[in-house]
C-alpha cells in the first residue's frame, strides 16, 4: 500500500519496504545537527515506534509545537551568513523550500511592521487620532514586542500632497488629516542579539493604509518621474507611482516629509555606526512595503557609504516602471517581496511588463493586447514592473484560515501565518504534511 497527496510528490509516504515519511528539514523528529538543509524523514520504524497511542504527540511535532518560529528568533544563529539571508545573494535556494533561518527572519520583520498598527491610534475622534499611542523609546513595549533586542531611535510621519479645498475644514477633523505616525526607526542595541544577527541591524519599518488622504493618495495610480535630483543621479527615466511619491516627498510649514526625516536619521546612524558591520532593513505591509522600497532607493541614491540596503515587504503593490527596477538592481537593493496570490492588492496598480517579470496568467499583461492598446497604456503612464525577489503564498493552501475574503488575504496576520506554516511550492503547507500523518495512524489502528 502506499499513500501519498496527488500532485505534491514531495510529500508521500512510503509503507512497504522500509519506505520513508519525507518532509522538510524543520520537522526535527530524527534529523542529525548535521542536516544542514536536506529534508529529514520519518523512517516507517520511527513511525511503529511511536505507535497508535502517541499520534498526538507526532502531530504537534508536525504542526510545529515548541518549535523555533516566531517568539524564538534568538534560537537562530545567522553569524557569518547574515548577509545571504539580508539577500547578498537574492536568496538563491532559500525560498523553495522556505529555509528555516530565512522563514524567523521574515517572521521578526513582521513583528516590527506589525508593532506599527498596534502603535497606532485609529480612533478617529480622539485627539490623538493618526499619531502614535506610546513615546518613542517604548514603541515596541507598547505594542507587545518588549525583548527584541531593539530600541526605537525615531518616530516617522507622512504628509500628503493633496490640495483639499476650502470647505474641507468644515467637515471632520480625521478628513484632512494631512500628516500622520507611519512608523519608526529602531537599532539594535543588545549585545547577544548583535552576536546572533552577525551585525548591527537597524530597521524602518512602515504600516499600511490608515487616513482618508492616504486613501487618496493610493488611487493617484498613474506613472511620474523622480524628482530631478533623484533622476539624475539614477541618469535614467525612472517613474513611480504618483500617490506614494506624495507620501514619500511631500511637506508642510510644520511637517517636514518622509524622505527629510528617514535621511536626517540615516546620516546620522552612519556617522554613529558606519564603522562597523551595519545593515539597513527596511520592512512594511501594503502602502508602507511601497514606501519601503522608495525609501531603499533613496537610501542607495543619497548615501554613497549606504552598507546593504535590504527591502522586506509583505502584501505591497507595484511601485515603478520597468527602468526603477533596473536603477534599483544597479544600486544593489535587495527586496523580497511575500506575495499572497489570492491578494489583489499585490495585482495593482497598472499592467505588468513582459519579458523576465513572473506575472501570474491572470495579471493583466500587455503581451496578449492589441498595438493599438498596448500604445495606450504607455502614453497613459500605467506600465508597472515588478521589483526583486518574490515569495508567493497562497491563503487557499492554508487550512489555518477559516474563510477568504478581500480583506482577510491582505491582512498583515494573515502573511504572517501563511510564512509560518509555508514549505514549499509542492507541498505548501504544514497541516498538509499532517493529514498524511493521520491518515497513516487511522490505517494502522484499523490494522
Amino acid at each position: 500500500m502506499r499513500l501519498s497527496l496527488k500532485p505534491l510528490a514531495p510529500c508521500t509516504v512510503g509503507n512497504g519496504g522500509g519506505g520513508d515519511f519525507a518532509f522538510p528539514r524543520y520537522i526535527t523528529a530524527e534529523a542529525g545537527a548535521g542536516a544542514g538543509t536536506q529534508p529529514a524523514s520519518f523512517s516507517r520504524r520511527l513511525m511503529e515506534k511511536k505507535g497508535s497511542y502517541n499520534w498526538e504527540g507526532l502531530l504537534k511535532e508536525v504542526e510545529g509545537e515548541g518549535m523555533h518560529f516566531r517568539g524564538n528568533s534568538r534560537l537562530v544563529n545567522l553569524g557569518k551568513r547574515w548577509k545571504e539571508y539580508q539577500g547578498i545573494r537574492n536568496w538563491d535556494g532559500l525560498l523553495d523550500p522556505l529555509d528555516d533561518k530565512l522563514r524567523c527572519e521574515i517572521l521578526r520583520y513582521g513583528d516590527f511592521v506589525d508593532a506599527t498598527y498596534k502603535a497606532f491610534d485609529f480612533d478617529s475622534s480622539s485627539p490623538t487620532y493618526a499619531s502614535c499611542m506610546f513615546p518613542k523609546t517604548a514603541i515596541l513595549d507598547g505594542a507587545g514586542f518588549p525583548q527584541t533586542g531593539y530600541r526605537p531611535t525615531k518616530n516617522l510621519r507622512a504628509t500628503s500632497g493633496i490640495q483639499l479645498p476650502r470647505w474641507i475644514e468644515k467637515a471632520s477633523s480625521w478628513m484632512g488629516t494631512e500628516s500622520s505616525w507611519i512608523g519608526y526607526v529602531a537599532v539594535c542595541q543588545n549585545k547577544e542579539e548583535i552576536a546572533r544577527l552577525g551585525r548591527r541591524d537597524v530597521v524602518i519599518a512602515y504600516r499600511g493604509t490608515a487616513t482618508c488622504l492616504e486613501w487618496l493618495e493610493n488611487l493617484r495610480a498613474t506613472l511620474t518621474p523622480l524628482p530631478p535630483a533623484a533622476a539624475a543621479a539614477a541618469h535614467s527615466d525612472s517613474m513611480v507611482e504618483r500617490g506614494f511619491l506624495s507620501l514619500y516627498t511631500s511637506r508642510t510649514s510644520t511637517s517636514p516629509s518622509l524622505q527629510d526625516l528617514v535621511r536626517e536619521e540615516v546620516a546620522s546612524l552612519l556617522q554613529t555606526y558606519g564603522d562597523e558591520p551595519l545593515s539597513l532593513t527596511i520592512t512594511g505591509h501594503s502602502l508602507g512595503a511601497a514606501l519601503a522600497i522608495l525609501t531603499a532607493y533613496d537610501i542607495k541614491t543619497t548615501f554613497s557609504r549606504a552598507p546593504l540596503v535590504t527591502v522586506v515587504s509583505f502584501g505591497g503593490p507595484r511601485v515603478g516602471n520597468r527602468s526603477f527596477r533596473s536603477q534599483l538592481e544597479k544600486q544593489g537593493t535587495k527586496i523580497l517581496r511575500i506575495v499572497n496570490s489570492d491578494d489583489l492588492i499585490t495585482k495593482v496598480p497598472g499592467f505588468v511588463i513582459d519579458g523576465d517579470d513572473a506575472a501570474e496568467d491572470h495579471d493583466v499583461r500587455v503581451s496578449g493586447l492589441p498595438s493599438w492598446i498596448r500604445k495606450r497604456v504607455v502614453d497613459t503612464q500605467w506600465l508597472y514592473a515588478d521589483v526583486g525577489r518574490e515569495l508567493r503564498l497562497r491563503s487557499r493552501d492554508s487550512s489555518y484560515l477559516s474563510s477568504i475574503n478581500v480583506a482577510k488575504c491582505h491582512d498583515l496576520r494573515t502573511y504572517l501565518k501563511l510564512v509560518d506554516g509555508f514549505v514549499s511550492s509542492k507541498c505548501p503547507f504544514r497541516p498538509m504534511i499532517k493529514k498524511v500523518i493521520t491518515s497513516y495512524g487511522a490505517r494502522k489502528v484499523s490494522g
